[in-house]
């Protein structure tokens, strides 16, 4: 970080994230250890403004943080599952497969429908009636280290910096916040997680990590089109036979419903948009039907780590540790991941609880990698090991047949046939040249059942300081001219899911030939909604995230 004087202050833990994990992690510190101060930063304008998710959630950890939450009043799980349908979809039309040829880990029964902001919002109260202090607004810019190369605190992002660097007349320097030990809760592909990855070599030794990207859409409907408790997953068309992905449809209480779409994002046509595969997902005659007559209240999209078992990096570094979707513990095939967020939060608290006590600081906390994958946490995931990378090999098919056979086999027997299978190629590796597809056609949206971006966009209330500095990094712009549009015909204007990215011609219009050659890039980066593709799916990996002043971004009602 640069040099400029911080005010500087003093807590035993100082976690980066009021997510599911860094929330459980906080209230488990308070409950082991009262005495214990905490501080959870949350770059957020409040807690869940920037948490997306489904959702379906496994009670498992909220049971074993919270006991006795279920004979309390207020809390955000309402709607328990009451239906749980499997259906494969054609152009045309659908099969439903029988549930009892499901594995019984794919059973939602006992589980329920969630806004998962609302969950954090309700466990950060719990977490401040500890004495937890909690920071919305507060992105983590940095990290700090000591002499021995061991983290020692964060850094907050500088407030009130001009787009040209310059400091304005607002301009208030971030705060150093110093801790005995630093836990690393900011979701997929989070920036001082990939620095901390890179810096310790967490990851060697692991395949490479897996990302999709989902996209979901909150909707109000008729009461006769509303079955609470529904829970209806889908694989197939819009998609081909050789692209990973997959839907949710979920029945919330007061007549909502929660649409949502996965795309995995090892695919290889850069003329592939999953924002428009969503849209067309919803004309589908077996989705449709619900949306007549509603209105669609709430957007996001967001990346989900999705590789798992075999990709879950070294979670322990000097000073500190990685927990929830930062080290990846979604379990893909159940779409879930906040169950192992809330377990890897209380995993990670009490062996730094332990290490304090003993009067350590800043060292690794060794043990806790040590012990994740004998826990449930591991569990879970060993189990649906082989699914990702046996869709990616055989499609959805072969392969999604092949992982239901062997999440079988792992249940019933403990063992799988095919071992433990490897990814093979990092997503951004994936992508083809422009020359290999054909542009894809996407209808246009009618306003009613399918939309465009910016008017999505605008549903996630998300805003940025135009004046300040691009929170988008390119690290070299003549490479994103001669190849990511010259040579993939410019991925970045369908992949992002908020009309981030544009190539425009010499009058600022955008060029209607992807591969038009006298053209320049654009990065609108207020409307970033924080999902993060760019930085996992750019084929040179020239674009790199990082935090824009804190407080920014969507600010999610809902989601």
């Amino acid at each position: 970080m640069s040099d400029i004087e911080r005010e500087s202050m003093e807590f035993d833990v100082v976690i980066v994230g009021a997510g599911p994990a860094g929330l459980a992690a906080a209230i488990r510190l308070k409950q082991v250890n009262p005495e214990l101060s905490v501080v959870v930063l949350e770059k957020g304008g409040e807690v869940g403004a920037h948490i997306l998710s489904g959702a379906v959630v496994d009670p498992i950890g909220i049971d074993r943080l919270l006991p006795g939450w279920r004979e309390e009043d207020g809390h955000p799980f309402k709607t328990p599952v009451t239906a749980d349908h499997f259906l494969v979809l054609g152009p045309a039309g659908s099969f439903r497969l029988p549930n009892i040829f499901m594995p019984p880990l794919m059973n939602n029964h006992g589980n329920y429908i969630v806004s998962l902001g609302n969950v954090c919002r309700w466990l950060a109260g719990k977490a401040e009636a500890l004495g937890v202090e909690i920071y919305p607004g507060f992105a983590a810019a940095g990290l700090l280290y000591n002499e021995e190369g061991a983290v020692t605190g964060v850094v907050t992002g500088d407030m009130g910096v001009e787009k040209d660097g310059t400091h304005g007349p607002g301009f208030a320097p971030g705060m150093a916040l110093m801790g005995k030990y630093v836990l690393i809760g900011e979701g997929a592909r989070g920036s001082l997680a990939k620095q901390l990855i890179a810096r310790y070599k967490l990851s060697d030794g692991r395949e490479p990590g897996k990302y999709g990207i989902g996209l979901k859409e909150l909707w109000q409907v008729k009461p006769e089109n509303h079955r609470p408790g529904l829970v209806q997953h889908s694989f197939g068309w819009p998609l081909d036979m050789k692209t990973g992905g997959g839907s949710f449809l979920y029945h919330l209480e007061d007549n909502q419903v929660a649409v949502g779409f996965v795309l995995h994002l090892n695919y290889k046509n850069p003329y592939l948009s999953p924002f428009e595969e969503f849209q067309r997902f919803k004309t589908h005659p077996a989705i449709a039907g619900t949306f007549e007559g509603a209105k669609r209240l709430g957007y996001g999209a967001r990346a989900i780590t999705e590789g798992g078992w075999q990709s879950v990096p070294k979670l322990s570094f000097p000073g500190g540790a990685l927990m929830g979707c930062a080290a990846g513990f979604v379990n893909v095939p159940r779409i879930k991941g906040s169950h192992n967020a809330v377990l890897s939060g209380m995993l990670a608290a009490e062996h730094v609880a332990e290490a304090i006590g003993a009067g350590r600081a800043n060292d690794e906390l060794s043990a806790y990698e040590d012990a994740w994958r004998a826990t449930d946490i591991g569990k879970d995931l060993k189990k649906v090991r082989n699914v990702k990378p046996l869709w990616s090999r055989f499609g959805t098919i072969i392969g999604v047949s092949l992982g239901g056979l062997d999440m079988w086999l792992n249940t019933l027997f403990g063992v799988s046939p095919f071992g433990t299978l490897k990814h093979g190629k990092a997503d951004y590796a994936t992508l083809e040249p422009a020359a290999k597809h054909k542009k894809i056609v996407y209808p246009k949206p009618d306003g009613v059942l399918t939309f465009d971006r910016l008017s999505s966009v605008f549903l996630s209330n998300t805003n940025h300081e135009e004046n300040e500095p691009v929170h988008l990094l390119v690290g070299d712009m003549d490479l994103q001219k001669r190849s990511e549009h010259d040579v993939f015909a410019g991925p970045s204007t369908r992949y992002c899911p908020a009309g981030v990215y544009e190539w425009v011609d010499k009058d600022g219009n955008a060029a209607a030939d992807p591969q038009a050659k006298d053209v320049r890039f654009v990065i609108n980066a207020q409307n970033c909604v924080h999902c993060k593709t760019c930085d996992i799916k750019d084929p040179n990996q020239n674009i790199n995230w990082v935090p824009p002043q804190g407080g920014e971004g969507p600010v999610y009602q809902g989601m």
